[in-house]
Order: C-alpha cells, then structure tokens, then sequence
C-alpha cells in the first residue's frame, strides 16, 4: 500500500517482515479454522451476512496466501510465473476490498429495510460483482505488462544480497490510482458505514438503559473492534505512512492487517458464544432487536443479527 520507492531501516524493515510472516500464518490458520467451521455446519441454514463474511474469509485467506508465496515465486528468476503471481496477489487484495465495500453495503441495506431484503438472488449479485470487477482490472494490468519483477531496498545498505524481491506492480503510477484510490472510495464507503452503525448502537445502548457496567464496556468494545476488522478500517493506517508517521503507521499497519484473520476469529468465536442458542431466537432482523433486552443478542453480526 505504500509507494514502490519508498524505503525504511534495514531495522525497522526485518521487523516488520517477521510481524507480517507470522501474522499471515497465524491468520491463514484461524481462517482455515472458520472456513472448517462453517462448512461443518452447513446443515444449518446460513444467513446473508454469513455468506459474506465467508466469501471475505476466503479472499482474505487467499491473499495471506499469496503474499506468504511471493517471495519465493520471485527468487525463481521466472518472469512469467512471477507476473502471474503478482496479477494473483493484486486480485485477492482487490477482492478483499470489494468484501469489505459488501459488508459496509449489507449492513447499510438491512438497517433501511429492517433486516428484510426483497433483492432477487441477492447473494448471487454481490458475488458476482465482488469476484469479477476485481478479475477485470488485473486481467487489464497483466495485458499491459504492469505486473514484474520488483526489488525493496533498505537505507544504508548496498549488497544485493540484503535486497527482497518481490512480484508485484512495477508502475508507481498504476499502484497510487489502483490501489490507493480504489481503496479511499471503500474506505470512505465503510468508515460512514462504521460511523452509522456506532450511533446506531450507541442509541439502542440508551434506550434500552443500563445494565452492568463492566458487561456493556467488553461487549461495547468488542463490536467496535470487530467492525473495524470485518469492515477493513484498520487499511486506513496506510494513509498516514508518509514523514514522521511513516514507521509508526507502518508497525500498526502491518501488526493489525497481518492479524487481521485472527482478529476475525477471535471476534467471531467470542460473539458467537454470547448469543442464545438458534432454537430460542426467533427473530433476524434489525426491528426486532429493539424488543430484546440485552446487548448480546445483537454483538455478532454474522449469526442472528443482520440476515
């Protein structure tokens, strides 16, 4: 997400590197986990915003994969396999964008229409344009040959062999339209949506009244951070990567989105215990929740709140 000629400490870059390694791996295993997890219970049926969480895990997966890869495609001195692997890379950050944009999108939807969504093949269609748009840019950008071979130096350094090569975007100007601008429109998109469902919140929490403090603090707490997470807040570290910011934003960055997929299923499977059991909650959607009278039946978006 940062600009391809940008360079940090020799330092700063290798810590950065071990972060994001086992941050990918530890995400790409509890991703496994909640794929292993949904599909394990496909007896029962999901809602629409399971779906979509799903089909975000498995961008989200798919893009720690290639990125924990790249590397090692591009010490294979293979410029084709290389351009493959960067067209490969791109599109899995794409469509991990265009999932947070679907979330956000859900969300917004549910709340104006209650939580009934009348739209025919409605999943179908958010599939559809989530999966393609991003395949119709990358397969653009490999037929004009703006993927390669890339080579990340650090400061103060002038062996060859402390230099990492990567496959990647080889046009600096291709990589601030494409990547930073298509991601400022998601993220304008999910940061209102975010702001909206946190007054959203905010006011049921009074009308509702006050229960145990200590109990509303985590619960509150939880569901900001799990919105951040499934909404892909935590990019907009990117943005503020430049002057004295820059290794700062850089370490949040990389700590954050490097977790991210464990983050997703520490929250998924905390919220996931919170709720009561499938048998006794009869209602899914957001005009019903008004009617309960705790916060906890609402903390997981992705089991009976928003269908």
């Amino acid at each position: 997400m940062t600009p391809l000629n940008e360079t940090i400490s020799d330092s700063d870059f290798k810590n950065l590197t071990i972060i994001t390694q086992v941050g990918c791996g530890l995400s790409m295993f509890f991703l496994a986990i909640v794929l292993f997890m949904h599909f394990l219970s496909r007896r029962i049926k999901a809602t629409n915003a399971t779906k979509i969480l799903i089909n975000l895990v498995c961008a989200l997966f798919l893009l720690n994969l290639t990125f924990l890869v790249n590397n090692y495609v591009a010490n294979l001195n293979n410029s084709v396999g290389c351009k493959i692997m960067a067209a490969l890379m791109h599109y899995f950050m794409l469509a991990t964008f265009t999932w947070f944009a679907a979330q956000a999108f859900h969300l917004c939807l549910s709340l104006y229409t209650g939580g009934k969504i009348a739209i025919h093949r409605y999943i179908l269609k958010i599939a559809i344009t989530s999966w393609i748009l991003p395949s119709v840019i990358g397969i653009v950008l490999l037929c004009i040959g703006k993927y390669g071979e890339q080579v990340i130096s650090y400061q103060n350094t002038g062996n060859a062999a402390d230099r990492v090569m990567m496959c990647w975007i080889t046009d600096n100007s291709v990589h601030l339209i494409i990547n930073i601008g298509y991601y400022a429109l998601v993220f304008l998109f999910t940061f209102t949506t975010f702001i909206i469902m946190m007054s959203w919140l905010c006011c049921l929490r009074n009308v509702k009244g006050a229960k145990a403090k200590g109990e509303q603090s985590s619960i509150n707490i939880l569901s900001v951070m799990g919105l951040c997470f499934m909404l892909g807040i935590t990019w907009g570290f990117a943005f503020f990567a430049y002057g004295v910011f820059q290794v700062p934003a850089l370490y949040l960055f990389t700590i954050l989105n490097s977790f991210q997929g464990f983050f997703l299923f520490v929250y998924y499977y905390k919220t996931s215990r919170m709720l009561p059991p499938a048998s006794d909650e009869k209602s899914s959607s957001v005009s019903n929740i008004t009617d309960k009278t705790s916060l906890s039946s609402f903390t997981n978006p992705y089991s009976n709140w928003l269908s």
